[in-house]
């Protein structure tokens, strides 16, 4: 039977990293974290469920994820967020392709989010990500802090079940993790050389806030559905305007 190596990275989650490592038991051979320099509590927390913890100052999404699946004794992997759990089905799911996990090269599952006070089940759902992986076929890419795993070669099938995702506890957490990604998300804009005109902001702040009230039907989710869908639609009208105004300012 192939082992699995539960793969996280942590900053200051010790209000949430305890539920993430207790999800991962029942499918993990061994789990590694990645912790950047926590002040709180988290890696005393993480080492009451593994000794694998490494210290690393925060080297982005994708190069830190890499990092710890660098650290991994096995080749197959499962990521996740601290914010995340397995939820039952996808955890029995897991299991039953457990003994035959080379059957593919990776297995993607839903991703549904908790915000607030409640599921959104529409505009961020089902948000499919592939977070099992063997790590000889694919490996952490995508654009900060936008991370993804790429998939080299070989089938990528589905599972069963839904990663819980425990995203914003409150409209500020929302705005301060807005500002953080979109000033990294400027200047990976910047350093790709793409060029920002002084629509661009505007016409992807409301395509993406059409897309997730109207195409994702957002509107189902209720008032949080809403709020989603605007900020969503904040998120790419400052992330442009801030690659926008940085281009001038170099220039």
């Amino acid at each position: 039977m192939p082992k699995i190596s539960a793969c996280i990275i942590s900053y200051n989650e010790e209000a949430k990293i305890e539920d993430c490592l207790k999800s991962l038991l029942p499918v993990a051979d061994e789990i590694i974290v990645v912790d950047s320099l926590s002040t709180d509590r988290t890696r005393e927390i993480a080492a009451q469920y593994t000794d694998r913890i490494f210290e690393q100052p925060f080297l982005g999404h994708v190069e830190q994820k890499n990092l710890a699946v660098e650290k991994a004794s096995h080749d197959w992997i499962l990521s996740l967020d601290c914010d995340e759990r397995l939820d039952e089905t996808l955890t029995a799911s897991i299991l039953a392709v457990k003994d035959h996990l080379d059957d593919a090269s990776a297995y993607r599952m839903a991703r549904k989010t908790f915000y607030v006070y409640r599921w959104l089940n529409h505009c961020w759902y089902p948000d499919m990500k592939v977070r099992l992986f063997d790590r000889r076929k694919a490996r952490w890419g995508g654009v900060n802090p936008h991370d993804r795993v790429v998939v080299n070669e070989g089938e990528v099938l589905t599972l069963k079940g839904d990663i819980l995702h425990y995203s914003f506890d409150s409209i500020s957490d929302h705005l301060q993790t807005l500002d953080s990604f979109t000033e990294i998300g400027a200047c990976e804009i910047i350093r790709r050389g793409k060029h920002v005109n002084m629509f661009d902001p505007v016409t992807h702040g409301v395509w993406t806030f059409l897309r997730m009230w109207v195409i994702k039907k957002g509107f189902l989710d209720g008032f949080a559905g809403f709020v989603v869908s605007v900020l969503s639609g904040v998120h790419a009208f400052v992330k442009y305007s801030k690659a926008l105004m940085l281009t001038r300012r170099n220039s």
